[in-house]
């Protein structure tokens, strides 16, 4: 695999870049399988040498979409952060409301669809690059700060990887996978941020030390 530039590794893309990665997003969306250089080329009214000064090859224009997908998950870094209870629940609730609105949309479910199929053909390596910049990546991102608020005294948990697993597991539920099979999910803002909210209360009660929100029903 050719090595991709260091402003596309290192850098947050530029505004043409970002419509160059949406391009791609586009044209998953539409069908997956026509997702090429010449195509993305054409959607972004760019030059195929651009695509590869910017990106270096197909994975590594496919690994930047994933991450500019995985972006509009809101799970900063609080590693050096003091945190209270308030600002713990806060953190939690707005990764959880993020990462409902980017799994339920059709943009993700396209995505996830063609990672799954190109895993189980080999076809591509999409799948791997979806796992490592989705799933891994935002675990990273949300660690440390359930780490932050056991450091604070408000979580207790052993293995923060674990931790994770579970809220995530709480906030997703089967939502995804019943997108994936082609169920349509009647989900609006209010609703996932419901969904959301409960599974931060639920994450709580297991691994809080701090009261649960007494406004909030379970």
């Amino acid at each position: 695999m050719m090595q991709a530039s260091a402003t596309a590794e290192q850098d947050a893309p530029s505004a043409r870049q970002q419509a160059v990665l949406d391009a791609v997003l586009g044209l998953m969306v539409e069908d997956g399988e026509q997702v090429t250089m010449d195509a993305v080329a054409r959607r972004a009214s760019c030059s195929k040498e651009t695509l590869y000064k910017w990106f270096g090859d197909r994975d590594g224009l496919l690994t930047a979409t994933v991450r500019w997908q995985a972006s509009r998950v809101h799970a900063g870094h609080d590693a050096a952060q003091v945190l209270d209870g308030a600002t713990l629940r806060e953190r939690l609730q707005d990764f959880a409301v993020t990462w409902l609105e980017v799994i339920t949309g059709p943009t993700s479910v396209a995505l996830n669809r063609i990672a799954i199929a190109h895993a189980g053909s080999r076809k591509s390596n999409l799948g791997g690059i979806v796992l490592a910049n989705g799933r891994f990546a935002i675990g990273e991102r949300v660690k440390p700060v359930l780490e932050a608020g056991r450091a604070a005294g408000l979580l207790a948990f052993a293995d923060s990887e674990a931790a994770f697993r579970t809220f995530f597991g709480l906030v997703g539920r089967d939502i995804q996978i019943r997108l994936l099979l082609g169920e349509t999910l009647d989900l609006d803002g209010a609703g996932i941020r419901r969904d959301a909210g409960r599974a931060v209360e639920q994450f709580l009660a297991i691994y809080g030390r701090a009261k649960p929100d007494p406004n909030h029903q379970l």
